[in-house]
């Protein structure tokens, strides 16, 4: 894979088949585009687990937090690596070396790390780099437009909304985009 564009069914796919991920470099600020991130997830059903050696053990948004990917002692769908491009490697490593292997390796905006990338693809682990799983669900959701952004997605239908909460959408049934209407 190119890693310069994802086709928005393979992001939708991941977003719709994820439920256990792991945000690795998760702040315990709320201004820290982790701690939205982690925060924004939880909210859409995501069970989200917090990944920061120096807040090991303890609680935030809920969640336990983890000294390292090898503590959490429960398999994970996803890992996401809110690090630089340099921290990147190793932590793709260290979640390669998980039993059983995360389905995807996610790394946020401005995290590109090719070489990585390269060993989770040669074991079968799909990767995105350089974006953000909140905005492509907000996107992808049509949430993302009640901001005033294009999300890229035309419909004269109405969005699905999130059985609860106030103001969520999902990103609606496999095969149907979230406006009802068919991919």
């Amino acid at each position: 894979m190119t890693h310069d564009s994802y086709p928005d069914d393979l992001i939708r796919g991941i977003l719709h088949n994820v439920k256990t991920v792991a945000l690795v470099g998760f702040s315990n600020n709320p201004a820290r585009p982790s701690w939205i991130v982690t925060k924004y997830l939880i909210e859409r059903g995501y069970q989200v687990v917090p990944v920061n050696p120096g807040l090991a053990g303890q609680t935030v948004l809920g969640q336990l937090v983890y000294g390292s990917l090898k503590d959490i002692p429960f398999p994970l769908d996803m890992v996401e690596i809110f690090r630089n491009s340099e921290a990147a490697g190793p932590i793709t490593d260290e979640a390669l070396a998980l039993d059983p292997l995360p389905r995807v390796i996610w790394m946020q905006l401005s995290v590109r790390n090719d070489e990585a990338a390269a060993r989770a693809e040669a074991k079968g682990v799909t990767v995105i780099m350089n974006r953000c799983p909140k905005i492509e669900f907000g996107r992808l959701s049509g949430e993302i437009g009640w901001n005033g952004i294009n999300s890229r997605i035309l419909s004269s239908k109405r969005a699905v909304m999130a059985e609860k909460g106030f103001q969520k959408r999902t990103l609606g049934p496999p095969g149907v985009n979230p406006f009802g209407t068919r991919r």
